[in-house]
């Protein structure tokens, strides 16, 4: 059965770790969730609300990590999910983040990712020339990193497939299965 890997840590988009955690179990992945240390760790919801510029922020659900970063080998995954909320801020600043992101990119493997997750992927060069989604507010970070950021819901571009936030989950879910059907089939 083909391993996907997870990053989160404190701080991550409640929704937007939880839907693709279940989607993938539910497809028959071993799903791993991999943190800067292994912890329970305490998600946020993000909320629009009406006449406010941006969002707001509310305690989300706690989850436990399976391993630290520093314990991945990523060759050991066949894809790659990283959901958004505020840990990117962070996340982007680990070396093993980075060893870990960088190495999926490089060996052309399935990535997922939505919203902020974007701002870690911008300073490893790994949207240079590619098309991706992320949460509007994000789309000078993904100029900067050399990307075309795309206001869509499911934005697919070779092996990696973006959105905009939490209410794109049906489309860019939708979007990634199918390209783990083709390139990390479960079978059985």
């Amino acid at each position: 059965m083909p391993k996907i890997l997870i990053i989160a840590g404190d701080a991550t988009e409640d929704l937007e770790f939880f839907y693709p955690y279940q989607r993938m179990l539910e497809e028959g992945y071993e799903t791993r969730v991999a943190a800067p240390s292994r912890k329970k760790l305490r998600f946020v919801v993000h909320d629009f609300v009406e006449n406010f510029d941006t969002y707001i922020e509310r305690e989300g659900h706690s989850w436990p990590s399976d391993l630290a970063l520093s314990e991945v080998a990523p060759e050991e995954y066949a894809a790659l999910v990283l959901p958004g909320g505020r840990a990117p801020e962070y996340l982007r600043n680990d070396s093993d983040y980075r060893r870990v992101v960088t190495h999926f990119f490089d060996e052309d493997k399935p990535v997922a990712h939505i919203c902020h997750a974007a701002v870690t992927l911008a300073p490893l060069g790994v949207l240079k020339g590619r098309r991706t989604a992320a949460y509007p507010a994000c789309a000078p970070d993904v100029a900067m990193g050399g990307g075309i950021f795309v206001d869509g819901a499911a934005v697919v571009d070779g092996k990696v497939v973006s959105a905009r936030a939490w209410n794109d989950h049906p489309e860019w879910m939708r979007a990634f299965l199918e390209v783990l059907r083709e390139h990390a089939p479960v079978k059985g």
